[in-house]
């Protein structure tokens, strides 16, 4: 394999933007999608809630009123267990689109481009004496003596996911 050359990483910079707007976008989408159904679920539990805080005052008894209350806590445990079944849902769904962006990258015109960028930064991180290999899977591989490097696609786009984890946990978490 040649040696990418210098000014490579700057000529990757468009490729590496448009691919986190992309995700920047999904994953905007995608919580978005996940806060308004959570807030469906949520506005129909504490509907429901409320419809069952009212008999029991209507029955006037202690009785109903504590069956009330553990329902209601039942419900609202319900509801955020399904909130959280639909956030990883969610979150599955996007790591899954992700990756097969990530794979369809080698499709892309660009892809030698990248994949001398990539060898670049494999050189610079392990050093000139590294073994530098393509990856099945795209991207590259390196090693240096004990020291390995995972620069292959899936390996990366997985890294920016982790990158904006915290983003996604934050819309979810607004209400």
């Amino acid at each position: 394999m040649s040696r990418l050359p210098s000014g490579f990483d700057a000529a990757l910079e468009p490729v590496r933007y448009a691919l986190r707007r992309q995700a920047e976008a999904e994953a905007a989408r995608r919580a978005g999608d996940a806060r308004r159904q959570a807030d469906e679920i949520l506005s129909a539990a504490r509907s429901e809630a409320e419809q069952i805080r009212a008999t029991a005052a209507r029955q006037g008894s202690e009785a109903a009123h504590a069956e009330a209350v553990g329902r209601s806590a039942r419900i609202r445990r319900e509801a955020r267990r399904t909130v959280l079944a639909q956030q990883e849902a969610l979150r599955s769904d996007l790591v899954q689109q992700v990756q097969h962006q990530a794979r369809e990258l080698r499709s892309d015109p660009r892809y030698p481009q990248m994949l001398r960028r990539l060898t670049e930064r494999a050189d610079a991180l392990l050093g000139p004496m590294a073994s530098v290999t393509e990856s099945y899977k795209g991207g590259v591989t390196g090693s240096a003596g004990s020291r390995h490097l995972d620069l292959s696609l899936p390996a990366l786009a997985e890294q920016a996911l982790e990158r904006h984890s915290g983003e996604v946990h934050r819309l979810w978490d607004a209400e």
